[in-house]
């Protein structure tokens, strides 16, 4: 059957049922060699790529489709064959359309087989998907490149890439996701928005890890990578400004344990890089406080690796950013935090392990919050953290390894200690600095974004960030409550191998 010359062709009712029952067919009909497998695969295609021509704005047609043939004997009898034949099909296919059935149906596997990943990363397709990603972020239509974004994502997130293949990643290439958050809607989750964020974290959680072993230059000296995304952000960083308010409106809001992390080691990075000392607006760091504050006294004590990366994050979010400086915000409060993770007179927390202690001790060696000589809060800190602390009794320094080596298996879910109590945090980042001042007003609970029952969710434009020239409010004045609701993810991930965190210096 041949493939609609133009796309957007409307079909008719009976058009249309025939076209399901050619690809049911053609999925189902017996295949005994290579050879009829082939000619049922480039059937396929076809038929795949007339669907996607039918609907100009629907990915739901190419997920049922590679549905169906996953489904099929065909796939299942012969599934190494077929994926073998997919991924050479997407190393060398250039037309839109079935590359768009052929990327579908490679998500759709490896959301139930993880192993295809990695396979496809030995089979060289991660230069490949940097090149299509490239050559198509222009397009008209941009289901292909939504969905080749999150092939990315997926292939990044489960295995390590080599260096050799992360150099292939240009400043060009950084700058146009970047570009791309800019460009399209401010709701976060707009389907756009959510895989391209995701590209930059996962990017950056290799480059963490590849910082720990540097590339041998010439003449064999070691060569560091360099993080494009830090770079970037540290040259254009006010170019780019929607991308950090919208990081922290999912650190707010997301309940998947392993994305949580991939937020929480770029903040680290940006906050310990003096570039980036105040790439956020000062609003926003307040927001992003109340968050760290809230989801400290949520974590229960099995999350005890999450809550020492959050607490990796607190120190230089207090040290080297906007709130070293007076007016100091939740001063009381983050010393009452850190007294309770000490494990001090809260019968709710387990006594805190070597770790959490030093981290502890270190956030509280912040100058604003140790140094109160002047206004007594050095009497205050004495009093709430029950200690005195000697220059050697605190932490040292933390290497970036300490925080690129935290990992979690995607699509674990992280638990509340205080389940069924509270709601979403009420504020949402992207107040400029100079409005700081107008006086708060309470604002309804931000409804959970409802989810395509095929995993594309729906613009939530209610409740998406203000654009330009709309009023914005200040952070609530107490922590905010407990995130509730589903992860919103496109699809459910595969799982990745945990691995153990660093020791501590």
């Amino acid at each position: 059957m041949a493939m609609a010359d133009v796309e957007g062709t409307a079909f008719s009712a009976e058009e249309e049922e025939q076209l399901w029952t050619d690809i049911d067919t053609c999925v189902s009909s017996p295949c005994d060699d290579h050879e009829s497998i082939d000619d049922a695969l480039r059937t396929w295609l076809e038929l795949a790529a007339q669907l996607r021509n039918r609907l100009r704005e629907s990915q739901e047609d190419s997920i049922i489709c590679a549905q169906m043939l996953i489904n099929s004997p065909l796939f299942q009898h012969n599934k190494d064959y077929v994926r073998t034949q997919l991924i050479h099909s997407l190393l060398q296919e250039d037309d839109a359309a079935p590359l768009h059935a052929i990327t579908s149906l490679l998500l759709l596997d490896g959301h139930y087989d993880e192993a295809i990943f990695p396979r496809m990363i030995a089979e060289a397709c991660f230069p490949r998907l940097v090149e299509l990603i490239a050559a198509r972020r222009n397009d008209e239509d941009a289901r292909l490149h939504r969905f080749l974004l999150q092939l990315m994502y997926e292939m990044s997130r489960v295995e390590r890439l080599r260096p050799e293949q992360l150099v292939l990643v240009d400043d060009d290439f950084i700058h146009s996701l970047f570009r791309i958050i800019e460009g399209v809607s401010d709701d976060v989750y707009d389907p756009y928005h959510y895989p391209t964020i995701r590209v930059l974290l996962v990017m950056n959680e290799q480059y963490m890890l590849a910082s720990t072993e540097p590339v041998e230059g010439p003449e064999g000296a070691p060569v560091p990578l360099t993080n494009r995304i830090v770079k970037c952000l540290g040259l254009h960083g006010p170019s780019f400004r929607t991308f950090g308010e919208n990081i922290i409106l999912l650190l707010n809001r997301e309940t998947e344990t392993s994305l949580q992390l991939l937020i929480l080691k770029l903040l680290y990075l940006l906050f310990t890089t003096k570039a980036t000392y105040e790439y956020f607006y000062t609003n926003d760091l307040r927001v992003l406080l109340d968050v760290i504050i809230r989801n400290l006294m949520d974590l229960p004590d099995e999350r005890i690796s999450l809550r020492h990366t959050y607490l990796r994050v607190l120190y230089p979010l207090l040290a080297h950013t906007q709130l070293s400086h007076p007016p100091h915000y939740k001063q009381e409060e983050i010393l009452k935090v850190l007294r309770i993770l000490r494990g001090s007179l809260n019968a709710h927390f387990a006594p805190a392990d070597d770790t959490t202690v030093r981290l502890v001790n270190r956030v509280a060696k912040v100058p604003w919050l140790e140094a109160g000589h002047k206004d007594g809060v050095s009497e205050v800190a004495r009093k709430f953290l029950g200690i005195s602390l000697s220059p050697t009794q605190y932490a040292s320094s933390i290497s970036v390894g300490d925080v690129a080596g935290v990992m979690e298996k995607p699509g674990v879910q992280t638990p509340s200690r205080n389940a069924g109590n509270g709601e979403r945090a009420q504020e949402e980042p992207g107040a400029p600095e100079d409005e700081e001042s107008q006086t708060g007003r309470a604002k309804k609970p931000l409804p959970a974004v409802p989810r395509h029952r095929h995993g594309v969710p729906f613009i939530d434009v209610a409740n998406r960030p203000p654009t330009n020239g709309e009023a914005k409010k200040v952070p609530p004045k107490a922590p905010p409550p407990r995130r509730r609701g589903k992860m919103k993810v496109t699809e459910s991930p595969p799982i990745e191998t945990s691995t153990e965190m660093p020791p501590e210096c």
